[in-house]
């Protein structure tokens, strides 16, 4: 049996297409740029590389059956690492964006998604066997996001929060990324996912308050505002991208697919689920 290269496995969803991966009988291989930090289970076989230096690679891709990428290098490393990368894999997941979902909160110029693009664009041209996965909003955003505030019992002060989007599980991504590298039928294959549930920002606040048996007390704050007090924690061009998202799906319903369900058989885990799994992130 060939192994499975996972590359971003120390990440949210790369860790656990680790775990769903090892659940279905594969042999897995991270790619980690210091092995002696990464903790995984004994039968990973963790591998030294960085994608910013393409000939460390090679032993990470020595073999290697499948890929799943989560790019997390600079933009500037992507095409030469994306060279070794095609050329020895035997298939590709890429850990993409929702360029084609035809919703504003997903159409809107940003640097990620001309580097999701290119990549994309270079994977396919490459004549390797591909599949592009694009989540929308990660549920795991509330962590980073409202986790410092909620468990400081700060009032949470956000914009834009009767815009409503569909938070992703990271499990589901990962289930739909385990799949595809173990199983044929996906090849070529482009997976728009979102989470089950339409909910505005004000409401996925107040549920995580509800799971912490808290009532949290939610301030909205203008786009200036917000721009001014995201900056410190975020970078400008995240802030940016977000607030000009969430301005531009200003009265829309969230975009809601039926990928999971279709690929699964079963329905995608809620935000409720997901904020019971991760309460301890919101507690002191």
């Amino acid at each position: 049996m060939r192994p499975i290269l996972v590359i971003g496995g120390t990440g949210t969803v790369g860790r656990q297409v680790v775990l769903q991966l090892l659940q279905r009988g594969a042999r897995v291989r991270v790619l980690a740029r210091n092995p002696e930090k990464a903790q995984f289970p004994p039968r990973v076989e963790v591998v030294h590389g960085d994608l910013t230096v393409p000939y460390t690679l090679d032993a990470a891709l020595d073999g290697a059956g499948a890929v799943f990428l989560v790019w997390v290098a600079p933009p500037s490393a992507a095409i030469p690492a994306l060279e070794k990368i095609t050329k020895k894999a035997g298939k590709i997941a890429f850990l993409s964006a929702p360029l084609k979902t035809p919703h504003p909160l997903f159409q809107q110029p940003n640097l990620a998604r001309s580097l999701a693009l290119q990549i994309e664009q270079f994977i396919a041209s490459s004549g390797t066997p591909w599949t592009f996965l694009r989540p929308g909003m990660f549920a795991a955003n509330a962590i980073e996001w409202w986790g410092e505030q909620i468990r400081g019992s700060d009032p949470i002060r956000w914009p834009y929060l009767s815009v409503p989007t569909a938070p992703i599980d990271e499990l589901d991504i990962a289930a739909i990324a385990a799949r595809a590298l173990t199983e044929d039928g996906h090849d070529g294959a482009e997976y728009v996912i979102t989470g089950p549930q339409s909910l505005t920002q004000f409401e996925q606040i107040s549920l995580i308050g509800s799971v912490v048996e808290r009532s949290l007390h939610i301030e909205e704050l203008s786009p200036e505002d917000a721009r001014r007090e995201l900056l410190p924690a975020f970078p400008r061009p995240v802030v940016n991208m977000l607030l000009e998202a969430w301005a531009a799906a200003s009265g829309q319903p969230a975009f809601v697919s039926s990928t999971f369900q279709q690929i699964m058989g079963r329905a995608p885990r809620t935000l409720l689920q997901w904020a019971k799994d991760n309460v301890k992130s919101f507690q002191p």
